[in-house]
């Protein structure tokens, strides 16, 4: 027998070119599913790289939960092996 489909959680990829709108869709779906956002960024990990990568504000990140944004300090590596 087959499970149910609302047994597994939603996981929505959402990729794309620098300033396509990825992050207000990302935004909305998390809001419309009550769920939260994991960053894939490569710069966006790093504390302080807040120019360039396009990195919400702390307060813009207040209703929706975001993991991997300011993990580590940009003198550190990090990687995703």
């Amino acid at each position: 027998m087959a499970p149910e489909l609302t047994s597994f959680p939603l996981i929505v990829g959402i990729v794309g070119a620098t300033g396509t709108g990825k992050t207000a869709l990302a935004l909305s779906i998390a809001r419309r599913f009550e769920g939260s956002i994991i960053s894939a960024d490569s710069m966006q990990v790093y504390k302080g790289m807040d120019i360039g990568t396009a990195k919400l504000s702390p307060s813009e990140r207040l209703d929706v939960p975001h993991a991997l944004i300011d993990v580590v300090p940009p003198n550190e590596h990090f990687s995703v092996a």
